[in-house]
């Protein structure tokens, strides 16, 4: 089963679509699931303007009939209210749109090497297709995604850990409607205080912050993803899937960059037995070894940098008049990383329904589900049945 997707669509332009091939058929589908995580996603202490403008709700092209998936690519349609504005409608319309050209690239964007690698004279050729804008169509197949996962009992969620100088305790779990009811979804109040003064410093001083988001999967069973092929092990998929988003710098699984300052005894995860079941002493790997996923929840801990568009401009050039000039000023945020693990749980998503499908097909929901009951039943008589041998 070949499982893919594909986005278009431009941060100002009419709309966002997206195709998602390779979903099963049967899976009864929760619209208002879907509008909640897009809601999710545009909420968050320290976004900009264009959040109060936007009211993301998702509309079905095609794939979905009575509410249910029909095996075929399914289709999916946002619209971008701010495209009704006249001014937008006149810069961004397919056939009609124009306007003075942007020329001060951002540092950080990527205004100038679009640019040059496709030879636009108009910054804006870029940048509105590089927004973080286009995530929201990710967002919305991730939670097609979601519910597909879900029916196999595999569940994604997220918290943040840092925003700027300021970092929660580490926690091996959390209460996830804590982090729902945070503005900066930090399920620790008062480091959440303190992000929120940290945000509100940056905003009066025309400053952006970056900082780190925890995504956890619960109930992926072992052996998802491969060690025979670098490009089939887990954990090189779901880092790829996050380093795609537009201000990820850094993925890091189980103890990520800590694991170099460790001798081995301090490294791994230890077996043992609890009666006849095996159990880890710890969950340093992060839930994936070998590439494979081991049944334990599988963890990632991922780097946002700030946003590149800062009210107080960073120096720039004009790349029309050859001149020093401040960057380009557009409308945008302060701090996004609340925002940056919703899109997280979404390229997680969105990145391990391939591997669960290679691994147990279907063509319908309950043949997938049929397929993964009969594998771990398989798994459990192996040792069964060795043990018998004995």
């Amino acid at each position: 089963m070949v499982f893919r997707y594909l986005t278009a669509g431009e941060s100002h332009g009419p709309a966002l679509v997206g195709i998602l091939d390779g979903i099963p058929a049967r899976l009864a589908l929760d619209v208002n699931r879907i509008n909640e995580t897009l809601a999710r996603r545009q909420g968050g202490y320290g976004r900009g303007g264009r959040m109060k403008i936007e009211r993301d709700t998702v509309e079905f092209l095609a794939g979905v009939r009575g509410g249910s998936t029909l095996g075929s690519p399914i289709a999916v349609l946002v619209r971008n209210r701010d495209f009704d504005t006249p001014h937008v409608r006149a810069l961004m319309d397919p056939l009609t749109g124009g306007g003075a050209p942007l020329t001060n690239p951002r540092p950080g964007h990527a205004d100038y090497a679009g640019a040059l690698k496709y030879r636009h004279t108009d910054l804006r050729n870029v940048l509105e297709r590089a927004s973080a804008r286009e995530t929201t169509m990710r967002v919305a197949l991730g939670a097609i995604c979601a519910q597909f996962l879900e029916a196999l009992g595999i569940r994604t969620r997220s918290y943040v850990h840092r925003i700027g100088d300021v970092a929660a305790p580490e926690l091996d779990e959390w209460s996830q409607s804590d982090v729902e009811a945070s503005e900066v979804r930090c399920p620790d109040a008062p480091s959440a205080q303190r992000m929120i003064a940290a945000i509100d410093a940056a905003k009066a001083a025309g400053d952006t912050l970056g900082g780190t988001f925890v995504v956890r999967i619960d109930g992926v069973p072992v052996g998802v993803g491969s060690n025979r092929q670098p490009d089939t092990r887990l954990d090189g998929v779901l880092a790829g899937a996050l380093m795609g988003m537009q201000t990820v710098k850094a993925v890091e699984v189980g103890l990520g960059a800590d694991v170099a300052a460790r001798a081995g005894s301090q490294a791994h995860d230890t077996f043992a037995l609890d009666g006849e079941n095996v159990v880890r002493g710890s969950n340093r790997a992060g839930g994936i070894e070998g590439g494979m996923s081991n049944g334990q929840p599988i963890v990632l801990r991922v780097s946002v940098k700030p946003i590149p568009t800062l009210m107080n401009a960073l120096p720039s050039v004009n790349l029309h008049d050859k001149t020093d000039a401040p960057a380009t000023i557009v409308r945008s945020d302060v701090c996004v990383v609340p925002a940056a693990g919703i899109v997280g749980e979404a390229m997680v998503r969105l990145a391990l329904v391939g591997p669960v499908l290679e691994k147990y097909g279907g063509d319908s929901i309950e043949e997938t589900r049929d397929n993964l009951t009969r594998a771990n039943a398989a798994a459990t008589a192996l040792f069964e049945s060795a043990q018998e041998g004995e």
